[in-house]
């Protein structure tokens, strides 16, 4: 089940909000073609509204090494450039 729904805030967004199979709700902005989900239908919204904000905002910055440490990464091993692209990204 989809709904379709139009905000006005500078630019008219179309967003759809998904009911899926397994419970959760997937928001996805149809301007931006940017997609989030959550376990309601409010936490995909507010998950989509942080995801057009990072794009609009600061998207594309890369994280810097404490972010990456904070989410359990080692940035020495995680580097830009390192090895082959899988198969679904060729």
């Amino acid at each position: 089940m989809s709904i379709d729904s139009e905000q006005e805030a500078g630019r008219e967004p179309r967003i759809t909000l998904t009911h899926n199979e397994d419970g959760t709700w997937t928001a996805r902005d149809l301007e931006v073609e940017v997609s989030a989900q959550g376990e309601t239908r409010d936490e995909a919204l507010e998950n989509l509204d942080a995801v057009v904000d990072a794009l609009e905002h600061d998207g594309g910055r890369e994280p810097t090494a404490e972010e990456l440490q904070d989410l359990g990464i080692d940035p020495d091993e995680n580097t830009l450039g390192r090895g082959e692209l899988p198969d679904v990204l060729k």
